[in-house]
């Protein structure tokens, strides 16, 4: 229980879901509720079955580049904090500004690369080939019980957005900004001390 706990705020800070809502009110200003709540289904189920696929095969795509899993968490760990840097210095991370049809937001931008970016994938890679057994089923659980938290807050987002404004939505960007610098320092320092050791 206790892993699936952690595995979940790990997930669900690695999701940005701050900024994930503030994307989501900015995408769907002219979308009926029913719509947003659509939008919001399809975005959070793509960004599950992507998140899934990159769970089960990060130790196959290891294996298949030659690339071991500590070289994989330096880079990993270095991407996701430039992200969080972006989250901390600006508000954002760097998603598509194109003019996507509606049929086409949920997926891009919101689930790619908004929710599953770049340096997300990384960090799943990581946290998947790193979880064997048992542990892997609970880490799986952890990300889902993530992702439906998520799911919620979409949901909810107009009353977040009322509750906290824009500037609090911000503010919350930050701190997660803060909080996935310090989970990028660890990945990084985690793989540099097993190359050392090596």
């Amino acid at each position: 229980m206790t892993l699936i706990l952690s595995t979940a705020i790990k997930f669900f800070f690695l999701f940005a879901p701050f900024f994930v809502v503030s994307m989501f009110l900015s995408l769907t200003k002219d979308e009926t509720v029913k719509g947003r709540a659509k939008i919001a289904n399809r975005a959070v189920l793509s960004a599950m079955l992507i998140a899934l696929v990159l769970m089960f095969f990060g130790d196959t795509l290891f294996a298949i580049l030659g690339i071991t899993l500590d070289a994989f968490r330096i880079g990993a760990g270095s991407l996701l904090f430039l992200s969080a840097v972006s989250l901390v210095s600006d508000g954002v991370r760097n998603h598509a500004t194109g003019t996507e049809s509606m049929d086409d937001v949920a997926v891009v931008p919101l689930a790619i690369p908004t929710i599953i970016g770049p340096a997300t994938i990384g960090a799943i890679l990581v946290i998947g080939a790193e979880l064997k057994g048992e542990q892997f089923i609970y880490g799986i659980m952890g990300m889902l019980l993530a992702l439906l938290v998520l799911l919620v807050l979409l949901h909810l987002s107009v009353r977040v957005e009322k509750i906290l404004g824009r500037t609090g939505l911000n503010i919350l960007s930050k701190i997660t900004g803060l909080i996935l610098a310090a989970m990028a320092a660890q990945i990084v320092f985690t793989g540099i001390k097993s190359f050392l050791e090596l």
